[in-house]
């Protein structure tokens, strides 16, 4: 039904997810120096700087942000990132994304980071929705919903009211 919006996430709940996650990158990471948290544009990065903080809190290595921008209705070859090739080859990187769907903003971004040698590459999700094209995963996630084409995940980053609502 278009217009009814269920929430699926209230800000308590995201915020115990991005603690969650942020740990399980911790413990995928306990060796490194440095790790790259690389968000997609736009609320996978708000997603990434909301695991960066907490990484801060809890972690000894330093995070570095890097933003992904790219157009996400026509992906081939428009992929950019704000850090260079040189700063993040040979390091272990983490694409994050709010929402996994068919998956193909992942799989340009995952294609975009393959073309230099890395340590790691994981990725991580807030809401995984299984209605992938692309044999692409994400090795670290919030919420897995089973939901029908017809319907819509929306992430809201707002300080102190983070939602997810079913639309």
């Amino acid at each position: 039904m278009k217009g009814k919006l269920d929430k699926i996430l209230d800000h308590n709940a995201i915020q115990n997810k991005i603690r969650r996650i942020a740990y399980q990158i911790y413990e995928s990471n306990v060796n490194e120096n440095e790790i790259i948290l690389a968000g997609i544009a736009d609320n996978g990065y708000r997603f990434a700087e909301r695991l960066e903080t907490t990484l801060n809190e809890i972690a000894s290595f330093k995070t570095v942000l890097c933003k992904v921008s790219m157009d996400k209705n026509n992906p081939l070859g428009t992929v950019k990132t704000s850090l260079t090739e040189d700063q993040y080859s040979n390091k272990s990187i983490v694409l994050i994304d709010d929402v996994l769907n068919s998956g193909t903003t992942l799989i340009y971004g995952v294609q975009h980071f393959l073309n230099v040698p890395l340590k790691r590459f994981k990725t991580a999700v807030l809401v995984n929705r299984n209605h992938k094209k692309y044999p692409v995963k994400a090795d670290f996630k919030g919420i897995s919903l089973s939901t029908s084409l017809n319907e819509s995940v929306k992430i809201t980053f707002r300080k102190g009211n983070d939602m997810a609502v079913l639309e």
